[in-house]
């Protein structure tokens, strides 16, 4: 078991002083009746979001907030934690219960997600903000570069529901409010809402131009929206 420890360590460039702080970090709910990655995974989620968020307000002076929003999303999403914690085969470091493991839970993209923002959890109270800082920037430089070399034409209702997935967790819907113009050139208004609250309202020469619209408004201003 140390010596997978200290592989996985290497891998992700920081030796715990407190092993069994790697260790939680590492086992399923689905052990039983002992501690967790849960509570470490809270905390490593808002870790990854505030060294990623402060890298990308200091290094992109001139994006808008609602693009560095958007950016963000991208870089922290479900997909790409996973992505990111099979380039370290995290998967082969997970303790599992005997039915999370028949069931391939080792490969499932919501348990990486969770381990690797537990791992980064574990490494903030091991070592303190600024190695959490150099081990996320150490293992998100693909994922921030990937992020940034994309242009502004985003599928931003994709944008917006992984935004919502991971924080609010509430249903987004999408409804037309009303149509105007002749048939050749009609614009469609399409009402965006989430959890049943209306959030704005997006126009465009089709249906799904106005979502695209209404889900771009929402991105920009989600910090407004859901500001605690």
């Amino acid at each position: 078991m140390k010596m997978k420890h200290e592989e996985l360590e290497k891998k992700i460039g920081y030796s715990f002083r407190d092993r069994q702080l790697l260790e939680r970090a590492l086992t399923h709910p689905s052990c039983g009746n002992v501690p967790n990655y849960e509570r470490l995974e809270f905390l490593g989620d808002a870790v990854i979001e505030l060294i990623v968020s402060g890298d990308l307000f200091r290094n992109y002076p001139n994006f808008s907030e609602g693009v560095l929003t958007q950016r963000r999303a991208d870089i922290v999403c479900s997909k790409s934690l996973a992505r990111i914690a099979q380039s370290i085969a995290l998967g082969s470091y997970i303790f599992l219960g005997k039915g999370e493991e028949e069931s391939g839970g080792r490969e499932k993209t919501s348990i990486l997600e969770n381990v690797m923002e537990a791992l980064m959890g574990a490494v903030y109270v091991d070592g303190g903000f600024e190695e959490a800082q150099r081990v996320v920037r150490g293992l998100f430089t693909e994922a921030v570069e990937s992020a940034m070399r994309r242009k502004n034409d985003h599928d931003y209702k994709s944008q917006f529901q992984e935004l919502i997935q991971r924080t609010v967790k509430q249903e987004i819907s999408y409804k037309v409010t009303r149509q105007e113009g002749p048939p050749h050139s009609t614009v469609f208004y399409v009402q965006l809402s989430v959890g049943g609250k209306a959030l704005h309202e997006g126009t465009g020469n089709s249906k799904k131009e106005a979502e695209q619209s209404a889900a771009k408004s929402a991105i920009a201003d989600f910090d407004k929206f859901y500001k605690e």
